[in-house]
């Protein structure tokens, strides 16, 4: 189906410079709607999505891994656009139970992890996870006024 065939490692240059990440890809809400029509769903996955999803971390925490419900915010999947209502692919060259993380919460948990560990799990460089720290701080440096967090921007 246009638009959403996933890559297979055979699409990639081996002789390029990337290293197996492809970009995230965003796909619009109208392309959504026009191929919704022309979709077919797996009865595997409408299996799965009558499973009842967790509703607290401690319920999502006895859950197996990898998780596939995307629709949670926290999954590293894909990112809705709530202004747009389109939808951002962060690793679209694999499938959800091809991750090795799944879920922010559960890499959060972990801590400890240096930028170019999070780029790896994100689908993001390290200097762009950088970049997001900083801003990060900086938000909250604004909407505190901690001393303490004004240290650590320095």
């Amino acid at each position: 189906m246009k638009g959403y065939r996933m890559a297979s490692a055979s699409d990639h240059d081996p002789g390029s410079k990337c290293k197996g990440k492809r970009r995230s890809k965003t796909i619009p809400r109208k392309q959504m709607m026009r191929d919704r029509k022309k979709m077919q769903v797996d009865p595997k996955l409408l299996e799965l999505a009558d499973q009842a999803r967790p509703k607290t971390r401690s319920e999502c925490l006895c859950m197996e891994r990898p998780c596939l419900f995307v629709s949670c915010k926290h999954h590293l999947y894909l990112d809705v656009n709530p202004e747009t209502g389109s939808i951002k692919l962060n690793f679209p060259d694999k499938e959800v139970w091809q991750l090795s993380e799944t879920c922010a919460l559960d890499v959060a948990a972990r801590g400890g992890l240096t930028l170019e560990e999070v780029g790896e799990i994100l689908n993001l460089t390290r200097e762009r996870i950088r970049q997001l720290e900083a801003a990060g701080l900086q938000r909250l440096f604004e909407q505190t006024g901690d001393n303490e967090l004004k240290d650590l921007l320095s």
